[in-house]
């Protein structure tokens, strides 16, 4: 697909909603989802429930948004493997859809501008959706963790305009994480708290995918941390790889086969001892050893 026959994809976008009280709400999480985890999904699904019950909104659909191949950061396979990834996790939900205008881009695009094109698609084009009062546009809302929200408050990584506009006119539903303080996180944005939703885990989720990556650099199983039919894409494409070779192929294709379950690309017992583990933890050890080593204790 091209920018030239893309097409905004609203099958799955609720149209009507039955209170006339409530304001419809659209929920966006725009990132690299190299790749896709569990964790990601259950952030809409906790968003949701928030919204339910904690809020006026009644969330009438909800998107991924990847971000395009001129943002280089380490571990980014080519946006069409990631946006088709992000559509195989979502390809039996009722309500989440992927959005492929992003990644479409040849340009690095600001999350500003992305949260422009869905009020415009969703609110202009369509209208925005029925209720029993007549129509309302929907709000368009940043979905995202907190560590997004960190960065924030971190000067020099956000245009402060850029962070303006999107608190001002979209606002964000921020998901807790493991190792982020919140409250420090919120602390130079309190001109915005009131559209800023902090939603609690209720069950911690530690996945990322920078661990997903590293699994795979350690040829150990990625299955349970990402959908099933991610994982057979990821290995029938080769994704993340020690040699990393379908990250830089020019034609996208890579040529690895699943593997069986317990099969390893090394020689039997080859799995990290406890001693070797002990010692990635260290501080002078290479930062994703750590992070790896943080995985088993």
């Amino acid at each position: 697909m091209t920018l030239a026959d893309y097409t905004f994809p609203h099958a799955r976008l609720r149209r009507r909603i039955t209170s006339p009280d409530r304001t419809p709400l659209v929920l966006i999480a725009c990132g690299s989802f190299s790749p896709i985890t569990f964790l990601h999904l259950r952030m809409f699904e906790m968003a949701a429930d928030y919204a339910r019950f904690n809020t006026e909104f009644e969330v009438v659909g909800a998107y991924l948004s990847c971000v395009g191949d001129a943002y280089k950061k380490t571990g980014l396979v080519k946006a069409e493997h990631r946006v088709n990834m992000c559509s195989l996790a979502v390809a039996q939900s009722s309500w989440l859809s992927v959005d492929p205008w992003e990644a479409l881009h040849e340009e690095y695009l600001e999350t500003a501008k992305v949260l422009d094109h869905f009020h415009q698609e969703i609110n202009v084009e369509m209208g925005g959706v029925e209720t029993p009062a007549g129509r309302k546009q929907c709000k368009i809302a940043l979905l995202a963790g907190a560590d997004l929200i960190q960065t924030m408050s971190t000067p020099g990584v956000w245009d402060p305009k850029d962070i303006d506009y999107i608190l001002k006119n979209f606002g964000a539903f921020i998901v807790e994480r493991t190792g982020t303080d919140i409250d420090e996180a919120l602390s130079t944005l309190q001109p915005y708290t009131p559209n800023i939703f902090v939603i609690q885990q209720l069950v911690q989720n530690d996945i990322s995918s920078t661990k997903i990556r590293l699994f795979r650099r350690r040829d150990m199983s990625i299955r349970y941390l990402v959908p099933e039919p991610v994982v057979n894409y990821i290995e029938e494409h080769s994704l993340y790889d020690e040699d990393g070779a379908a990250s830089t192929s020019s034609d996208g294709k890579g040529g690895g086969k699943g593997k069986a379950p317990g099969e390893s690309k090394g020689a039997p017992g080859e799995f990290p001892a406890k001693t070797e583990l002990m010692a990635l933890g260290r501080e002078d050890a290479p930062r994703d050893l750590r992070v790896l080593m943080s995985c088993f204790r």
